[in-house]
């Protein structure tokens, strides 16, 4: 990781104070953690300034830390950590990150590297002409199949060519940002295929069969249910009557004369007296 360094002095300026509507949403958020635990917001804190100012100064890393009871070196160590605090001034129009991963480098960041150093500055993090734009080269930003893209502040604007982002810079230039739509630049919702949706569509529409007709339905004949299932009892071992109840003292009595499956053979016969 790169050595991060807070901006020359000559360009940092001497107070730093959030305006009346940030800093009631700086009291807010510091009292969102527990007793004890307030030094957790100072990442959001450092987020608010920044956006504020466009870039995170000395002086509001001293104003955070005061408002935190934190040492100077504790805050500075978190802002120069984390790439997304700018330590110098950018552009106030349009800051242009371009993400020069894998994937994107693969399907053309350096030609949109280029406009940036056509458009812009020939380096990064130098500030045009009018001080309005800047540029950088970052890592992934997390919209790997809509490659190549950029980030300006919080937008992702994906699916470029060197011809649109110079549209797009263009727009941000004259104070046009706005009218630009984030997203892909192509046609393309979101992160879906091109041209639309080639899966998980919904399914065509089945043609019902035609209902019968009302005087189809009255000719219908009812069918008593079959009976050929029912076993034949014309053998003994399936005849109901051989199989009574042995609470039927008297009928039990017949059976045990039956040659049958309700004769126990495993026992010695009684021998008549």
């Amino acid at each position: 990781m790169s050595v991060r360094r807070l901006a020359e002095d000559t360009v940092q300026p001497a107070t730093f104070a959030f305006s009346k509507e940030n800093a009631a949403w700086a009291e807010a958020t510091i009292k969102k953690y527990p007793e004890g635990r307030e030094q957790s917001a100072v990442i959001p804190l450092l987020m608010r300034a920044q956006e504020q100012d466009g870039w995170v100064t000395r002086a509001a890393i001293e104003k955070i830390a005061d408002m935190l009871g934190m040492a100077y070196i504790r805050v500075l160590e978190v802002a120069t950590f984390y790439t997304q605090f700018q330590l110098q001034p950018v552009g106030t129009r349009a800051h242009v990150q371009v993400c020069g991963t894998t994937p994107c480098m693969l399907r053309g960041a350096e030609d949109l590297i280029k406009v940036c150093k056509k458009k812009i500055a020939g380096d990064p993090f130098t500030l045009n002409e009018g001080g309005t734009l800047s540029w950088e080269e970052v890592e992934c930003q997390g919209a790997c199949v809509n490659a190549p893209m950029v980030m300006i502040f919080k937008d992702t604007f994906e699916d470029l060519t060197p011809e649109r982002l110079e549209e797009i810079i263009d727009l941000f230039e004259a104070g046009k940002g706005t009218d630009v739509v984030p997203g892909p630049q192509i046609d393309r919702i979101y992160s879906a295929p091109i041209g639309g949706l080639t899966t998980l569509q919904a399914p065509a529409e089945e043609k019902k069969p035609a209902r019968a007709s009302k005087a189809k339905e009255e000719q219908a004949v009812s069918v008593p249910p079959s009976n050929a299932a029912k076993p034949s009892t014309v053998a003994d071992i399936t005849n109901p009557t051989l199989k009574t109840p042995a609470t039927a003292k008297k009928a039990a009595a017949k059976n045990v004369k039956v040659e049958g499956e309700t004769v126990d053979k495993s026992k010695p016969a009684k021998k008549p007296r």
